[in-house]
């Protein structure tokens, strides 16, 4: 397609924009009195309307049965968990049994490394991406830590970085097998976000996953900037578990609960160990109370603790827009929405004199998502404080770079038009 910077063309793209209705599902916030540009739902979604309905629906339960919410509610309690199985595993490509929601997301990670990072003395290392979400980058550390004092490793080893060529913004797949090779019958784990936070680069993760397995390491994503956001089919790759927080691109509300995946091929494994909690025993025998665990044959027997049904709430009524609408009409929006993006982006570099913006999210299609990450050559922290001061919601990230994800549910052409006068006004005044 051709694009024009014009705000005529713009209106064009949101009248055959088939997603265009949905926009009027969500709050936006004001600033100075208008509807602001949102390019932070890789941060925090905004709030779906509907959302208010299904928390107002568990409060009234609460309020007008208690305890017994539990099992008469409309959404019986019991088993409120189980209306995102569906939903969720068509989001992440999965098996209705695969998927689960319980804790946060860094709590998943660390629990399901109990079960998926199994080190020996020769079989301890762990590979992750140069410049991982800093928790991330936290967790491996304290895992490892961990290990090595009961198993005997050096901690100093344990993590392998897959890092950038000097001077690129992205990591090569060559470099990442290369790696994953090279580490060889050392590899214990490999896990990797899906999408980089930072960049917005997206990860091969068929082959990635292929790679891993063939020394005999477990695989995992963290998928924290991929689920809602990029198709997944971690059933057909063979993925050995993944967990992503539903506040970004899924909506669900700020810290809101985490989604797990748990390939089929580990449900039945016995020797696999975890840990246990009471909402992950045998449904049918959970009130029997008995002393010895038998956990849930499927994703949910990796649950530990009674639901949050407050926080789930929200995340429901999400889950069911994605339902509505499906991964495919998201993706060929996003895909269409971030190119319209870049298209301004460089028009506007090309048009004002001495003005350098260098995007350093994958300019391939297949490598990227929603989100352009910008390098502001010669421009700074006080642009982006004038972006934010005139109702651009974009976020900062050091040294210099702005990260802007159009979210496709709710953004709209004309916000990317209008994103862009406001961008030209910052930079000239």
């Amino acid at each position: 397609m051709i694009f024009e910077n014009t705000r005529e063309f713009a209106q064009s793209l949101d009248a055959q924009d088939v997603l265009s209705k949905y926009r009027d599902e969500f709050i936006f916030p004001t600033v100075n009195g208008k509807q602001v540009i949102y390019f932070t739902g890789n941060s925090l979604g905004l709030q779906p309307k509907r959302a208010k309905s299904y928390v107002d629906e568990v409060m009234t339960d609460w309020a007008n049965l208690a305890v017994e919410g539990h099992f008469y509610a409309d959404k019986p309690w019991w088993d409120y968990h189980e209306r995102f199985a569906g939903p969720l595993s068509d989001v992440v490509g999965a098996k209705p049994t695969e998927v689960t929601v319980m804790n946060t997301l860094t709590v998943n990670l660390h629990l399901l490394m109990v079960s998926f990072y199994r080190p020996s003395v020769k079989k301890y290392k762990i590979i992750c991406e140069e410049k991982a979400f800093p928790s991330d980058q936290y967790m491996f550390q304290t895992q490892v830590d961990f290990h090595s004092k009961t198993v005997g490793f050096d901690p100093k080893d344990a993590l392998v970085e897959i890092k950038r060529r000097e001077g690129e913004h992205n990591i090569r797949l060559e470099d990442v097998l290369a790696k994953i090779e090279e580490v060889g019958e050392e590899l214990a784990l490999v896990l990797i976000g899906g999408v980089n936070y930072y960049t917005g680069q997206v990860f091969d993760m068929k082959t990635i996953t292929e790679a891993g397995h063939k020394q005999g390491a477990y695989v995992g994503w963290d998928l924290a900037h991929a689920a809602g956001n990029i198709k997944l089919q971690l059933n057909d790759w063979k993925v050995d578990f993944a967990a992503w927080c539903s506040y970004k691109y899924m909506n669900s509300g700020p810290g809101n609960a985490s989604g797990c995946f748990i390939h089929e091929m580990h449900h039945n494994d016995t020797d696999l160990p975890r840990f246990a909690g009471w909402w992950g025993h045998n449904k049918e025998r959970r009130f029997k109370m008995e002393p010895k665990f038998d956990p849930v044959r499927g994703a949910d027997g990796w649950q530990i603790s009674n639901l949050p049904i407050l926080s789930l709430a929200p995340y429901l009524a999400s889950v069911e827009m994605f339902a509505e609408v499906g991964m495919d009409k998201l993706i060929a929006k996003r895909d269409l929405i971030t190119s319209y993006l870049e298209f301004i982006l460089h028009d506007i570099d090309e048009a004002i004199e001495g003005t350098k913006f260098e995007i350093i999210t994958p300019s391939d299609p297949a490598e990227r998502a929603c989100q352009l990450s910008v390098y502001l050559h010669g421009q700074g922290r006080e642009l982006f404080d004038y972006l934010m001061q005139n109702g651009v919601i974009t976020d900062w990230r050091e040294p210099n770079v702005i990260r802007l994800a159009p979210a496709p549910f709710y953004c709209s052409f004309e916000d990317m038009y209008e994103f862009g006068q406001i961008l030209k006004q910052g930079i000239t005044k």
